[in-house]
């Protein structure tokens, strides 16, 4: 009986002529070796091997279990026998053995039985006892219940109970042999890798209302359904993909060899299209969606780890754009959420290291086109990104609460540079410095008495301050925040509504608001905008001065000023100048700039 795999040059070969006389027969005169008799009604299968590598003697056990008569062992090779030849390493430790020059070699071997089933072998080869015996005793032990066992706890061990399929410790355990070098570097494959990564829409909600028996049930449906896209994807140059359950309702479907991301893609598409047919499960009919993270790239390079932060960034996003959809992985998109994640760690170390500078852009007078006032306008040094504007961190400063300290700093740092214009200049009428002021900023801090505290530090009188709050803010105010802005009004400090005609647009709502100003949103001013400033130019868009004139009208009615914002030419201005604008501010007057530079227009027609 052979094993099931060539080796090097049977024993018989290198070790010496073959023995063709047993020496189980004791030498005349000696008697029986003392072991004969155990060594023929032992179960454990046996045989002694002598130095040359040949069967000298062999019991009974070892017959039936090789499926071979009894009489054919004596003189055959007691390595063809076990398939001790077929890997060097084991060959070279029973060499060893039969030269006396290693106590044992033990090892496993599967060997195949002439009836044509197969069994797993545990061999032993050791010296026999006594001296002068020169030989070695071979012994052979059918493991194979034991391993048949050892591979049905193993697949319990690697696939989910509830739905039959590979769990996480399998997947991962796929996925990184996919990633070693020698799996890709084969001639004829592609060398790449894909991963759909998905998780189910509203799966929360049936398995919270519903019970764990029934979601256990449409977890089991949905990797039924998930292995049939993966039998059915047609994938002609490799096997179909790997289906795995990773815990909770999250599934993926590894592609190995994969062709390029219209693969994968077309992998995404049939397993939303299997997953939007409703469910029956025990008289109910449930309906699920699910949401793919897309991820196709050289295997080159990619570890586990970054391949599958990567699908989960990408299912994220599959989450925030609308779920019941595939989005595929977007190394552009994930720099900037990267760069994101940068910012928002360093943005209170940022403030405490002074990294923050305020621009200025002036509020100009419609009717005369003199300064009245600057927008504050916050700027982020970063030493790593440059000049940051404020759209890339007042978002995450509002997330994460930053905005408290950083917008306090903005409030006295503003309020300090207006007051210090006044006493620069001091033959020109004072103007007013507009700050910005997030919602958060009035729940999460004492606003009223940060501002009371720095007009007094600074001197600055009231009515020179000026703080702009979006239109969504101050229409749905209540509360504490309604409270704090009426204070903040019968201090003296004027209070603007920022890109009015975006939110809410509540005009009625406003008599009843501590609002001294309204800003047009940009979006308006732009319909006003002529191709160029000669006579056949094409005029602006009736509807859009029809609305502007009469909001215009309306705040006035209610004692309101009206600022336009993004004022960019000539033509703008003349249209909002004509029907009753009071300040506009924009390109056309300036860009924000430097303090140095509004000191330059105080008192100048812009």
């Amino acid at each position: 009986m052979s094993g099931t795999s060539e080796g090097p040059t049977p024993a018989a070969d290198l070790i010496g002529p073959a023995v063709t006389e047993s020496n189980v027969e004791p030498a005349p005169g000696t008697g029986p070796p003392p072991y004969s008799s155990a060594f023929c009604a032992a179960p454990l299968a046996m045989a002694v091997v002598d130095r040359e590598g040949l069967v000298t003697g062999a019991n009974a056990a070892l017959a039936d279990l090789l499926g071979t008569p009894p009489g054919e062992l004596a003189g055959s090779v007691a390595a063809d026998l076990v398939d001790l030849a077929s890997d060097a390493r084991t060959w070279h430790t029973y060499l060893e053995v039969l030269r006396g020059r290693e106590a044992r070699l033990r090892c496993t071997r599967r060997l195949k039985h002439p009836d044509g089933h197969s069994l797993w072998a545990r061999v032993t080869v050791a010296p026999l006892p006594g001296e002068g015996r020169g030989g070695v005793l071979l012994s052979v032990a059918d493991i194979s219940a034991h391993r048949e066992l050892q591979a049905r706890l193993r697949h319990l061990q690697m696939h989910d109970p509830v739905t039959r399929l590979p769990n996480r410790t399998l997947f991962f355990e796929r996925l990184s042999t996919a990633l070693e070098a020698e799996s890709y570097e084969e001639s004829g494959t592609t060398g790449r890798i894909g991963l759909c990564y998905l998780d189910l829409d509203g799966f929360k909600a049936i398995n919270d209302t519903l019970g764990h028996r029934v979601g256990d049930g449409l977890l089991a449906a949905v990797a039924e359904r998930l292995t049939h896209c993966a039998e059915e994807a047609g994938f002609a140059r490799s096997s179909p993909p790997l289906v795995a359950r990773l815990g909770g309702d999250e599934f993926a479907l590894l592609v190995e060899d994969s062709t390029g991301t219209e693969q994968l893609a077309d992998l995404a598409e049939s397993v939303l299209e299997a997953l939007r047919a409703p469910f029956d499960l025990s008289g109910r009919r449930l309906s699920v969606s699910a949401s793919i993270g897309v991820v196709e790239r050289q295997a080159s390079g990619t570890t586990p780890t970054a391949l599958m932060q990567a699908a989960d960034t990408t299912l994220y996003w599959a989450k925030a754009d609308g779920k019941d959809r595939w989005t595929l992985f977007d190394p552009e998109r994930n720099a900037h959420l990267i760069t994101r994640q940068a910012l928002a760690a360093t943005l209170r170390p940022a403030i405490e290291r002074g990294e923050f500078a305020l621009e200025y852009q002036p509020l100009v007078c419609m009717e005369d086109g003199l300064l009245r006032g600057v927008e504050a306008l916050v700027r982020w040094k970063h030493p790593q990104f440059g000049v940051l504007a404020p759209n890339r961190f007042i978002g995450l400063a509002e997330e994460d609460g930053s905005i408290v300290p950083l917008g306090r700093w903005i409030l006295a740092t503003a309020c300090r540079q207006a007051r210090a214009w006044q006493v620069a200049h001091p033959d020109e009428p004072p103007i007013f410095v507009s700050v910005n002021v997030a919602v958060r900023q009035v729940w999460d801090s004492d606003l009223v008495a940060d501002v009371a505290r720095i007009l007094d530090e600074t001197e600055l009188a009231p009515h020179l301050l000026q703080l702009e709050l979006t239109e969504s803010a101050v229409m749905g105010s209540a509360g504490r925040p309604l409270q704090a802005l009426q204070a903040l009004s019968d201090m003296g400090v004027r209070i603007a509504i920022d890109d009015f005609g975006t939110g809410y647009s509540n005009l009625a709502y406003l008599s009843r608001l501590p609002v001294s100003v309204l800003k047009l949103d940009g979006s308006f001013v732009r319909g006003f905008q002529y191709e160029s400033d000669n006579s056949a130019a094409v005029p602006p868009n009736p509807a859009d001065e029809v609305v502007v004139e009469a909001m215009i009208q309306l705040a006035h009615r209610l004692g309101l000023t009206v600022t336009a914002e993004c004022v960019e030419t000539l033509a703008q201005a003349s249209r909002l100048r004509s029907i009753g604008c009071d300040t506009g501010q924009g390109w056309l007057y300036s860009r924000p700039v430097s303090p140095d530079r509004i000191s330059e227009l105080l008192g100048v027609r812009v």
